[in-house]
């Protein structure tokens, strides 16, 4: 299916986000994710379908100070 992941078209196969993100290479990371612009905590990722044409962000915690 055609989904948005952080503004750039992809085609991926997963149906959850738990799946996408091991396929967009995210499997290990510490990330914040949304769909279509609402937060989905990371006990939720396993169990939250995407629908083509969703919207995916993806945002990584940013270090310095």
């Amino acid at each position: 299916m055609r989904i948005m992941h952080n503004g750039e078209p992809v085609e991926v196969t997963g149906e959850t986000l738990d799946a996408v993100l091991a396929e967009l290479g995210y499997a290990d990371a510490v990330v914040a994710t949304a769909i279509n612009g609402s937060f989905v905590p990371v006990p939720k990722r396993d169990e939250t379908q995407l629908q083509p044409g969703d919207s995916l962000e993806v945002l990584a915690p940013m270090q310095g100070g």
